[in-house]
């Protein structure tokens, strides 16, 4: 019988290190949401990336929240936000009664076009209204245009957030993603490159870093004063990250170079052996860039005769995940009356059924496939994968 091969899925290290913290939490009787492991993870995880500062906290939705109060984005504001990207990078900004404009992506990169970005400075700059924040995403562990990017954003004086949940690893110029911005984002959700079976965590890498930290942790952990009675001036929140989840995230983290190998090796082996089928092309990669390639993404030429439905389907009857590209959030229902910024004149549906558009995004969206990734998978799985699609262009 064949085996289940997942998209991406948890992977603890072979060596146990995640037990060990656990058990000290345990041992110690920290079962709560502060302790050694939550301090050490974030220092472990600021030494490793070269970070400003890093606050734990409940969810990598929790730390793009806590960025976007920690800039003072509120009730009338709007923020510049990659459309292509999942629904947690735009959810926060409506927490905060804030109201998203959505950028295009480029072709080069899969991420927001800085000429998109900077098309909408001007827009809004005319309007007399400037963002309070831009919101960047590094798809796949794909790096965008980042230099350019900040290059705008310090143009215009607006701070920039990274949400870098899904590119933990990914090495642009030496320097890891989700530190070149004011803010970066990291998830450890169970899918993620890295998992604790959730949680996230806020990079700060401001001046005032270790200002901002306190402010987080103050907003983080309900917002309680220092007072010897229970006192409340702001509303907080309880996204304050445990002292087990940390655990295994410190476990994690000793290995995150080895997940990254694999997944890159991944990424060659299918760019390797399905690389000569028609009309099949793999996701950009930068130049001067280590993707941490979490998860390997195909796009098929318009006139394929193998739609990007037709691998799912297939890889699904042979008891293999995958699953279609984020649908961009300029489509999503929930945001239909938001702005959206692209250099693609005359925008229209181009598939009724997902609702996909001719911009950038859509087609990205609308041609493309998350290929199984699972660290865990062996050859033999790569080779059955392959051997699936394949069979589609015969």
């Amino acid at each position: 019988m064949k085996q289940h091969i997942f998209l991406s899925s948890p992977h603890m290290s072979e060596e146990g290190y995640e037990q060990e913290y656990i058990k000290e939490a345990f041992d110690t009787n920290w079962i709560a949401p502060l302790g050694k492991n939550v301090t050490e993870f974030e220092k472990e995880m600021t030494a490793k990336l070269g970070a400003g500062r890093a606050v734990a906290l409940s969810a990598g939705t929790a730390a793009i929240h806590m960025a976007l109060k920690a800039i003072g984005v509120s009730q009338g504001d709007i923020v510049f936000c990659q459309s292509l990207t999942f629904s947690a990078t735009a959810n926060p900004i409506v927490y905060e009664k804030a109201t998203p404009v959505f950028i295009d992506s480029n072709k080069e990169t899969w991420n927001m076009d800085p000429k998109a970005l900077e098309l909408a400075f001007e827009k809004y700059q005319k309007q007399g209204k400037m963002p309070k924040a831009v919101m960047v995403v590094h798809l796949y562990g794909i790096c965008a245009h980042i230099d350019e990017i900040v290059e705008i954003c310090k143009k215009y004086q607006v701070p920039l957030i990274e949400d870098a949940a899904e590119s933990l690893g990914t090495i642009y110029h030496g320097k890891f993603t989700g530190t070149f911005g004011d803010y970066g984002i990291i998830s450890f959700n169970g899918n993620k490159i890295i998992t604790s079976s959730g949680g996230g965590m806020l990079l700060i890498n401001t001046e005032d870093a270790e200002e901002k930290a306190k402010k987080v942790l103050y907003w983080a952990t309900q917002a309680r004063e220092p007072a010897r009675w229970y006192q409340h001036t702001e509303i907080g929140y309880n996204y304050r990250m445990s002292n087990i989840v940390a655990g295994i995230g410190r476990g994690q983290l000793k290995v995150l170079d080895k997940r990254v190998e694999k997944k890159r090796y991944i990424y060659e082996y299918y760019k390797e052996n399905l690389g000569d089928l028609d009309g099949i092309h793999f996701m950009p990669m930068m130049e001067d860039t280590r993707s941490n390639c979490w998860l390997t993404s195909i796009q098929l030429d318009a006139e394929c005769k193998v739609k990007p439905l037709d691998i799912m389907i297939a890889l699904e009857e042979d008891d293999v995940e995958s699953r279609p590209i984020w649908k961009p959030m300029h489509l999503q229902p929930v945001f239909s009356d938001c702005d959206f910024v692209s250099f693609v004149e005359e925008l229209h549906v181009v598939d009724e059924e997902t609702g996909a558009d001719n911009s950038i995004s859509g087609e990205i969206f609308e041609r493309g496939v998350c290929m199984p990734s699972d660290s865990k998978m062996s050859d033999e799985d790569l080779e059955r994968v392959c051997d699936v699609v394949r069979k589609l262009w015969r």
